[in-house]
Order: structure tokens, then C-alpha cells, then sequence
């Protein structure tokens, strides 16, 4: 292991990049699911499913190979690159799109697929008093997430414009400023209406777009549980329920669920008619006040409603599993922040 870190022998970060304080975060996710592909150990995946007439988001497995989109190649055989534009969405973009966490392409240079990273622990402080099954984890969602789950829907089915436009017209076509929060809040029934005709057609074609590797811990304690580690992949059209079910009540003024609604009907619209959209000043625009590099957040207990697997309650990798993940003698090489309650509570334990 060239970095130290399990499957990760070909990257655009360097070995010292991995052990740093922000690349950490998603390397060590990278590194667990590349464990889990060579040990055909499948993640939770969270996808959105049409049962009885209702779209609803329901917990299944997905194998890792088809997170990476990687046919029966194993790590060795893949490439990782960290905060990387994957360039087959640029086509659809005059601006320069955004980065994502991770893409992974083979070793001839194509691109498989683009991923969101998250690292979070289980649980939040919001949840930790609750019984154990209702133990959640806690999101914050950057807009480059939402751009990126907007193009990849239109992506997997652009043969389809003309019946997409079809289903966006009558809510779209008649919006006159797409960042005035009168118009735009009264808009929002019907924006929510056409995403979940679109999503009831076309939700056969979701794919994974995020990677949330969850950690657990014994309670609100800093010590890891026994089984303390699992993935958590989302397709994009189960992510994207969790800012469209929030958007469709009255309300006076443009929440962020709702701005993330309202950009991604718009940019599945527009793109529908031209095939290729000015993403950069659709989210400048619509920013509606807020600050536009965080889209939205989801609480813990909120997160537990959507993630119904009991694989949270007991995460299917054990504690062990870092002396297989991490390579001896590289974990020091990690420099955690000092933090004096942290401290304390470390010294009076081993005293």
C-alpha cells in the first residue's frame, strides 16, 4: 500500500496529502470501500423506489464494484482522484463546473464514476439519548453535490429531452425571475410536482452519487463501538428526496430545501431543451440571501427516517478492521487537533 491506506496504490494525492487533516476525511472513506470491493462486502445503498403508486425511499445493499462502476477490476486496478472535475458532465456546462470528492477512473484514464464523501459519526448529539435504533448521523451538503446530481440524472437519460421538457413546461416556462422569492415560493407545488413525475418515469436510472462512510461510537463517547464502521451509499434520486420532501408546504420565503429544489427542476428544464446549461450563474442567481457554498443540512433524527437499514444499529465492519484498512506505522502520522476536554478525557482514563 504506496499510501499507506488499504487499495489506494494509484492517486492524484501524494502520501503525505492522504495523512493530512482535511484529504484524511476522504481518503480513509476511499480506503474502507476499496476493503469492502476486495472482500465483496456490499453497502447499504439508499435509492428511491415506486411502490403502490408513491415514490419512497427504501434501504437495499449495492456492491462496491458497481459504486465504482468498475466492472470485476479490483482496487490495484483503479485510479483515485481527490476534488477532481469528472469531465463527461463538463458537455453539458458552458461554465467550468465544479470538483467532486472523489472520481475514479481505470488506469487508461476513463472516467467510471463520480463520488460525494462523507465521513460522519454515529451518533449525533442530537440523537445519542435516544434508544440505539434511533441513532442518526448528521449531513451538510455542498451545492457542488446538488449541480452534480442534477447533471447526472439528465446524464443517464439525455435520450429522453423532449418528454423531459414535456414534464417541466407548464412549471417552468412561465417563471419570470427564477431568484424572486414571491414568485418562486408560490412556484414551489408545482416545481415538486413535475420532479416527482420525472423521478416516477425515470427512476430506474438512478446511480450512486454519495459515500457516506459512517463510524460509530459507544454512545456519546470518543471510543469506537465493536462494530464500528459501514458505508452508506445514496442514488441521486434518493438524495435528492431529502431537500424535495421538505419543499412543498406554504411557506413566505425560499428555505434552502427548497432553493435546491427549485435549481435542480431548473436545471433539468433547461437542460432538456438545449442539452447544455450555465450551471455557475443558476446557482449564483438563485441563492435567494444564503450563502451559496453550503446547499442544505439534515439532522440526525431526520436522517434515520431515510436510512432504515439495521446495519446502522450494528455497522457491518468491526474496530479491528483499521489494522487492515491502515498500514502499521502510519497512523502516526495523523496530527488530530488538541482540544482540552479531549485531552482531559483521554489522560483521566488511562491514570
Amino acid at each position: 500500500m504506496a499510501s499507506g491506506l488499504f487499495g489506494i496504490e494509484h492517486s492524484n494525492r501524494t502520501v503525505d496529502d492522504h495523512w493530512g487533516k482535511n484529504c484524511f476525511n476522504s481518503s480513509y472513506p476511499t480506503a474502507t470501500a476499496c476493503y469492502m470491493l476486495a472482500n465483496n462486502i456490499p453497502a447499504i445503498y439508499i435509492r428511491l423506489d415506486y411502490v403502490d403508486g408513491a415514490l419512497c425511499v427504501v434501504a437495499d445493499e449495492i456492491p462496491i464494484s458497481e459504486v465504482f462502476h468498475c466492472g470485476n477490476k479490483r482496487p490495484a486496478d483503479l485510479e483515485f482522484c481527490f476534488e477532481t472535475v469528472f469531465e463527461p458532465y463538463q458537455q453539458y456546462s458552458f461554465d467550468a463546473i465544479d470538483g467532486i470528492d472523489l472520481v475514479v477512473k481505470d488506469l487508461n484514464g476513463n472516467y467510471l464514476s463520480p463520488l460525494e464523501v462523507k465521513l460522519t459519526v454515529l451518533p449525533t448529539d442530537q440523537t445519542c439519548r435516544q434508544p440505539e435504533d434511533k441513532w442518526g448521523c448528521e449531513l451538510v451538503i455542498r451545492s457542488a453535490t446538488t449541480s452534480y446530481c442534477a447533471l447526472g440524472m439528465f446524464d443517464s437519460v439525455k435520450g429522453h429531452a423532449q418528454h423531459i421538457r414535456e414534464l417541466f413546461e407548464e412549471a417552468c416556462s412561465s417563471i419570470q425571475m427564477w431568484d424572486n422569492n414571491f414568485e418562486m415560493t408560490h412556484k414551489m407545488p408545482l416545481l415538486c410536482q413535475s420532479i416527482d413525475r420525472f423521478q416516477q418515469e425515470y427512476y430506474t436510472n438512478q446511480k450512486p452519487l454519495l459515500m457516506q462512510t459512517v463510524w460509530k461510537t459507544q454512545g456519546k463517547s470518543p471510543l469506537l463501538a465493536e462494530q464500528a464502521f459501514d458505508i452508506v451509499i445514496w442514488s441521486d434520486y434518493a438524495f435528492s428526496r431529502l431537500f424535495i420532501d421538505s419543499s412543498s408546504a406554504e411557506a413566505t420565503s425560499m428555505s434552502r430545501p427548497m432553493r435546491a429544489t427549485a435549481r435542480l427542476a431548473r436545471c433539468l428544464w433547461e437542460l432538456s431543451k438545449s442539452g447544455k446549461i450555465r450551471v455557475v450563474d443558476i446557482y449564483r442567481q438563485m441563492a435567494f440571501g444564503n450563502q451559496t457554498d453550503k446547499e442544505f443540512a439534515i439532522g440526525g433524527s431526520k436522517w434515520r427516517q431515510y436510512v432504515t437499514s439495521d446495519r446502522i444499529v450494528c455497522p457491518i465492519l468491526p474496530k479491528t478492521v483499521v489494522s487492515n484498512i491502515i498500514e502499521p506505522g502510519y497512523i502516526q502520522r495523523l496530527s488530530p487537533e488538541r482540544r482540552f476536554d479531549q485531552t482531559l478525557y483521554f489522560t483521566m482514563q488511562t491514570t
